[in-house]
Order: structure tokens, then C-alpha cells, then sequence
């Protein structure tokens, strides 16, 4: 069965994915006490939403299939792993080293379920 791209694991990525994004939010206005922190509250998510939407291969069945930058699918992969680690050192740096433990697990949980997709994107 084709779960990387069942609608309600796409909704379990979506749910990952914003929770990167708020945290990374959080934790870029507490990163600082200078007016520097509300900036940090918009670029540090946007940063990471445009590497997230830029870099795509095309094609993938758990996207649109349009890309700006073709990437090749391990790249892909490692932007991936990387872009989820990044919300879960946020949420460790923020003292919620609970929750970075369970974001963690359940991104492993996804890409567990999207076991097809990981290696059609090796294979790209």
C-alpha cells in the first residue's frame, strides 16, 4: 500500500511542518531580549518555508509535482531530515525537551509510514 501519499499522512506532514515553523518562532523571539527578536520571529520560518518549497523533486507524489530547483531525491531527503531536526533542537533549546522527544518520534512514526516514498526518493 502507497502511504506516503495517504491523505491523512500528508496531514500528519502538514501538522509536522507547522510545527516546525511555529517553533522555530518561538524560539527565534526568545533568543534574544533586542528588538532583534521580532524579526527573528518572521525570517527564521520563512528561511526555512522557502528551502522547504524551493528544493523539490519533480514529480513527487506527495507534493504538487512542480518545483522551482529540481533537486535529487537523497537531497531532498537530508533538507527533510534536516528541516524536522531543526523544530526539534528548537524545541529543545525552548526547555521543552519532552516535546522535542516526542516531535521526534513522530516524525520517525511518518517516515516510517512513508516508507515508499523514502526509497522512491533515493531512487530519484
Amino acid at each position: 500500500m502507497n502511504l506516503g501519499s495517504h491523505p491523512l499522512n500528508l496531514i500528519l506532514r502538514f501538522l509536522l511542518e507547522m510545527t516546525v515553523l511555529i517553533t522555530v518562532s518561538y524560539w527565534g523571539y526568545y533568543l534574544t531580549n533586542t528588538p532583534v527578536k521580532y524579526l527573528n520571529v518572521i525570517s527564521f520560518p520563512i528561511f526555512l518555508a522557502t528551502l522547504w518549497g524551493v528544493f523539490a523533486v519533480p514529480n513527487d507524489p506527495s507534493r504538487s509535482g512542480k518545483t522551482v530547483v529540481k533537486t535529487p531525491g537523497v537531497i531532498r531527503l537530508i533538507i527533510e531530515l534536516i528541516f524536522f531536526s531543526f523544530g526539534a533542537i528548537a524545541f529543545y533549546l525552548i526547555n521543552f525537551q519532552t516535546l522535542a522527544i516526542v516531535f521526534l518520534i513522530i516524525v520517525l512514526l511518518h517516515y516510517l509510514l512513508s516508507v515508499d516514498r523514502v526509497n522512491w526518493l533515493l531512487k530519484q
